[in-house]
């Protein structure tokens, strides 16, 4: 089956696609291929649409096969509406290079969503053929077919690979791309060089073994010097016997090696500082190199011994590139301002150097690195620039560095990678790093600990809480001792191990923890620093956590105006942050419809600042469906439950802290929208994970237990539902007290299991108990209180205690229409004698 037809206005000649992006400047001169095309062509477009199969050109280095799929792209651009190019060397870099789709199909980006989110929203797209079914997506130097194949979508587009690598073959169709016929030769050499014969350009084709990368070479020189022909072959033949006296091995074409060391000579006479960047830039990796990089050395970043006049001088430094581009010897990218050397030039480049030069080059392209990231790597302002510059740090060998600011740069892209949401990658990268300084400069030396740090932060947001937090704590005690106890580095992981105490459940340890962190904080930084600021925010939630709101609305609002005023340093997540947790206490107090208040302005900055994709912004959300929901408005509260609950699973998969989270206010929100079926079917699941997660005594674990006596108790199973509440109180009892909200949400709903089995003695003492604790810790009008109030009356009912039940019903009442107002569904229940049930909604820690 062919692919359909596009309309006549799509057909127009020349037209660019709807989305172009990242495909290189079209050669030129580019020469024949002809047969090649068309059979690439006919191949491509007799593929069935709903089953995409990718076709791959392979061969050896230098015979031009991303050229080709550079003219496939230009010459078959009115095919498709779009076309993107993915460096494929890396398989972290294909995701990265995917993600950047995701703006341009209407979905959020990379520095919203994170890579890992935004690039498998973008394979979702393509597989769906929306809103594009004709699209070209070209994988470039794609050489590990078992680790990218997954990621290459099937769907109604098309997909080109080029590879060196021959194990495509039986995994897709593949076509062969081999060196020029002499009459491509000839009719490159023409074209491409000045005043060449016919006959003359026959001889240095066959010299040049019909190798297009060297024939572009040969005719770059001859088009830049006007040496004639048989000065070139004379000069050939000089190189190509120093060449064989030194066994270039067999990888490289003689004829490539022979005309690149020509080229390479002719541009040393005429502009050395030409060759120094050449050669630097033998040393990053094969991917574009951001021309900024190459700038004015900073205070930070001294001028070195190879590159520094050259890059201290920028008339001599743009000439230097320019030479580069017309030897062809780089591909210059004047609209992405790239700068970009064929990996098989680099090779060579750096073969012919002696080890000690080899080690300075790369030390040069460490500090070059290093000196053009941005401050902030988790600013998402930054990340496109950090993109740009993490293709070249494995190739590159940054973990070699044992230069501290180089390590700091390592680690900077670390944190940059998981920032935007690529926790695997981000653990691959720091582990490696751990592994070769450990080896490098022992246990102790500060760089390993700070990769420590940053891998249990990793591991930590992964779920694997109980590594982290015994990493955390032996890692700490190393910093104590090595760095001490008020370092940067000791004092940041101080912070950050807190949240493994939460996430264990130890809220009274955090809290001890967090205090005396905030200490150290302000005594180290000063009270205003953006690092105190996060050290504050944790300590609210401690208070939160441990059920003392007051303090946490206090400490929280302080925290939320130091971050969000201007010149505070701190970035748009720690805003959002700590926005949300305002809006959250506010709830946590009763305050439902200030919450939704706060709570609505909180989400639309995280939309309109990070994206409606980006972690917090979710977490914001389901915040805000809670506190809907607590508001009486409950339609509103079930549509951003579910929207909320379906990304959260998609960017993370079920077992993840925040998707647990989301699933629990789903099910909350699907039973005070009467769905109690298909609210249990949610909550049934979860109750699975909730233990796997988080161990079997967690608050968070009963919480969640709470949750689902509560659903089967509405099902007409209250023995279970009893069974499970009372094993959830006396865990709440154990790990947080009676007097803690948890625990006195969790004994409502077991007084009312108590009294849908007619035990109604059992819930009346239950309830007197608890209303009483309730008007203490949270005080006579809080909504919870005047549902247990409610509750009780009808259980002196019961147990005929008339008066006392009127008395409290009357008294009750009056709080509801002044607290809630008189059409709020918890009133219309409480007027209509029903029974009133509260349940359990985890914070994000």
């Amino acid at each position: 089956m062919s692919i359909s037809q596009p309309s006549t206005a799509a057909r127009i000649p020349g037209r660019i696609p709807e989305v172009w992006g990242k495909v290189p400047q079209q050669n030129k001169n580019f020469t024949g291929r002809d047969d090649l095309l068309e059979k690439l062509r006919s191949g491509v477009v007799s593929d069935d649409v709903t089953a995409v199969v990718p076709h791959a050109l392979h061969g050896l280095g230098g015979v031009g096969k991303t050229q080709v799929a550079i003219e496939y792209a230009y010459r078959y651009r009115h095919e498709y509406d779009l076309v993107w190019w993915i460096p494929a060397d890396q398989p972290m870099l294909v995701r990265s290079s995917l993600a950047g789709l995701a703006p341009h199909l209407d979905l959020p980006t990379a520095a919203i969503a994170g890579i890992e989110d935004a690039s498998a929203a973008v394979l979702d797209a393509l597989k769906r053929g929306k809103p594009y079914s004709r699209w070209l997506l070209i994988f470039d130097n794609a050489d590990e077919p078992e680790e990218i194949n997954e990621i290459i979508p099937r769907g109604p587009g098309h997909v080109l690979i080029t590879s060196r690598n021959h194990s495509w073959q039986g995994v897709v169709d593949t076509v062969p791309v081999d060196v020029f016929t002499r009459e491509e030769s000839i009719e490159f050499l023409v074209k491409r060089a000045r005043a060449v014969s016919t006959a003359k350009a026959a001889v240095l084709a066959e010299e040049l073994g019909d190798l297009p990368l060297a024939l572009e070479q040969a005719g770059a020189l001859q088009a830049e010097t006007g040496m004639s022909v048989d000065e070139y072959l004379r000069l050939l033949a000089v190189h190509t016997a120093q060449l064989l006296d030194i066994n270039k091995p067999s990888d490289y074409p003689l004829s490539m090696t022979a005309a690149w060391s020509l080229s390479v000579a002719q541009l040393s006479a005429k502009l050395p500082e030409a060759v120094d960047l050449l050669r630097c830039s033998a040393f990053f990796g094969p991917e574009p190199i951001p021309r900024d990089v190459f700038g004015p050395p900073s205070e930070k970043f001294p001028p070195s011994l190879k590159l520094g006049s050259l890059l201290a001088d920028p008339i001599l430094l743009s000439r230097a590139i320019r030479e580069l581009g017309r030897y062809a010897l780089a591909r210059i990218d004047s609209v992405s301002r790239t700068i970009q050397v064929h990996r098989l030039v680099q090779a060579l480049l750096r073969q012919e150097l002696p080890p000690d030069e080899q080690a300075a080059f790369r030390r040069e392209v460490h500090l070059l690195l290093a000196s053009a990231a941005p401050y902030e790597p988790d600013d998402n302002a930054s990340w496109s620039r950090y993109a740009e510059l993490l293709g070249h740090v494995t190739p590159a060998d940054v973990a070699s560095s044992q230069d501290p600011l180089v390590r700091n740069f390592a680690l900077d892209i670390v944190r940059y990678v998981y920032s935007s949401g690529d926790f695997e990658s981000a653990r691959d990268l720091v582990q490696n790093f751990i592994s070769v300084w450990r080896e490098q400069s022992g246990e102790d030396d500060p760089s390993v600990l700070s990769g420590q740090r940053h891998f249990g932060i990793i591991i930590r947001e992964l779920g694997d809480f109980q590594t982290s937090f015994e990493l955390n704590l032996a890692t700490m005690a190393r910093m104590r001792e090595v760095l001490g106890p008020d370092d940067a580095e000791t004092l940041l992981l101080t912070n950050s191990h807190g949240a493994d105490l939460r996430a264990r459940g130890d809220f009274a340890a955090a809290l001890q923890h967090d205090r005396d962190s905030l200490s150290q904080h302000e005594a180290a930084f000063g009270p205003d620093h953006r690092r105190t600021l996060r050290a504050m925010n944790n300590l609210a939630l401690d208070y939160l956590l441990l059920g003392d709101y007051s303090s946490a609305q206090e400490l929280q609002k302080k925290t939320y105006m130091m971050q969000s005023r201007a010149g505070s340093g701190s970035s748009k997540q720690n805003v959002l942050s700590s926005w949300n947790g305002l809006a959250r206490v506010v709830r946590l107090r009763g305050e439902y419809f200030e919450a939704c208040d706060v709570g609505e302005e909180a989400y639309e900055y995280g939309v309109q600042e990070l994206g409606a994709d980006h972690p917090w912004t979710l977490r914001t959300a389901k915040d805000l469906s809670i506190a809907k929901r607590r508001a009486g408005l409950v339609e509103e509260a079930l549509e951003l439950a579910q929207r909320t609950y379906e990304l959260q699973e998609r960017i993370f998969g079920k077992e993840h802290p925040d998707t647990l989270a989301a699933a629990l206010c789903l099910a909350n929100a699907l039973r005070t929208n009467n769905q109690v079926v298909e609210a249990l079917q949610v909550l049934r699941e979860a109750a699975q994970l909730f233990p796997r997660m988080y161990g079997q005594d967690h608050p968070f674990k009963f919480g969640c237990d709470t949750n689902l006596a509560l659903l089967l108790r509405v099902n007409g199973e209250a023995e279970e539902a009893r069974a499970i509440d009372e094993r959830a109180l006396a865990g709440f009892d154990l790990k947080l007290g009676r007097e803690h909200h948890y625990s006195l949400t969790c004994a409502i709903n077991l007084a009312s299991d108590l009294a849908a089995e007619g035990e109604a003695a059992n819930a009346t003492n239950l309830n007197e108990n608890t209303l009483q604790r309730l008007n203490e810790v949270l005080g006579t009008d809080h909504p919870l209180t005047l549902a247990c109030a409610v509750n009780l009356v009808l259980d002196l009912v019961t147990v005929h205690r008339e008066d006392e039940a009127d008395a409290l019903r009357s008294s009750t009442m009056a709080k509801y229409e002044r607290v809630l107002g008189p059409d709020h569904p918890d009133t219309r229940v409480a007027r209509d004698g029903g029974r009133l049930d509260f349940d359990f909604d985890p914070p994000a820690l």
